[in-house]
């Protein structure tokens, strides 16, 4: 029996809910696609998520997702052909060797507080664990691996929030997304010498991406980049290199800030906003200014463009001072969220 024919038949849940209707079920393939889309525009607005995305976007991601088959890897929770809730895992190594499980889920407003996401989230841990015990027998990973489940919330998400933390989940990290008036004035920063601003060109692309991924590659939870993972953002139709404010010396990549605009959104929320967002200096040309140097000129580019306020999100306890960086060109908090573990 293939994959494709297993996931298409019920999953039954020992602990789901008394739940009149209720069934569990795997992947049926693109059609799918719009049932999740529908799932994520009934949680944005109670949840206070600002998000647009299109049916487009979401088979860009799971078409490339890493180590997971949507396939054996999805749950969704229908009532009388409807449905409620999908949710579904991916697992990584990161840089400190530690195994991650990853899990997320939607669950339509309606269906909350009935005790349907509880048992999403027990059958997501429940495969999480038998996909980390068959890596163990393969031999990928050893019993002195540490193995946690990971997750995600921000603090709007109050219902997502609450169940995990009755699971016994703890938060880990933190971040926020942070907004700055463009209203205010930009004093522009000095390139450093010898660096200068070139226009990225399409046979420069891996290139650049390679280089974002080096930058990041000492930052908390890092996880290696894919082929699969450079696919993906290359097919990301919000990518415009015009935006991007990428610095090079000679033929290498010092540094960047790979802007764009997200015109769905910002006509969906009845704003101008500019993202400043992949952040990144190498090793190498740290502590000169430039990432200040490039984030300044980025914002007097949205300004110029007529934007109203420019957006990035960054990890409160980035060792590179990546908070107090941003803080001191005018950008100010405006949602916290929250990395969830638990160990196996």
């Amino acid at each position: 029996m293939t994959a494709q024919t297993m996931s298409q038949e019920r999953i039954e849940l020992p602990y789901a809910p008394d739940v009149p209707g209720l069934i569990f079920r795997g992947f049926q393939g693109e059609s799918d696609y719009q049932k999740m889309l529908d799932l994520f525009n009934a949680s944005k607005g109670p949840d206070q998520i600002d998000r647009t995305d299109t049916v487009e976007d979401i088979a860009r991601y799971y078409e490339h997702l890493n180590n997971s088959d949507p396939y054996q890897d999805m749950l969704f929770a229908e009532v009388e052909g409807q449905s409620i809730a999908s949710g579904c895992v991916e697992w990584a190594i990161d840089e400190e060797s530690k195994w991650l499980g990853f899990h997320f889920a939607f669950l339509h407003p309606d269906w909350r507080r009935k005790g349907i996401g509880t048992a999403m989230l027990r059958y997501l841990e429940d495969h999480l664990h038998q996909i980390s015990q068959e890596l163990l027998d393969e031999g990928v990973i050893t019993e002195d691996t540490p193995r946690y489940f990971d997750t995600f919330a921000s603090d709007t998400e109050i219902g997502k929030e609450a169940l995990l933390k009755k699971a016994r989940y703890k938060p880990v990290r933190f971040s926020y997304s942070m907004v700055r008036p463009l209203s205010e004035p930009v004093d522009v920063t000095p390139m450093p010498e010898g660096l200068e601003i070139r226009t990225v060109q399409p046979g420069q692309f891996r290139q650049v991406w390679e280089a974002d991924q080096e930058a990041f590659r000492d930052h908390w939870g890092y996880v290696v980049g894919t082929e699969k993972n450079y696919q993906r953002w290359l097919k990301d139709p919000l990518n415009d290199p015009d935006l991007w404010k990428v610095a090079w010396e000679g033929d290498q990549v010092a540094g960047m800030v790979l802007n764009f605009l997200n015109q769905k959104e910002n006509e969906e929320y009845n704003r101008l906003r500019g993202w400043t967002e992949n952040i990144s200096v190498r090793k190498s040309w740290r502590r000169r200014g430039l990432a200040s140097a490039l984030l300044t000129r980025s914002l007097l580019m949205f300004k110029v463009m007529g934007m109203d306020h420019a957006a990035l999100g960054v990890d409160t306890q980035n060792l590179t001072g990546a908070l107090d960086l941003y803080k001191g060109v005018g950008f100010v908090g405006e949602k916290r969220h929250t990395t969830y573990r638990k160990k196996l």
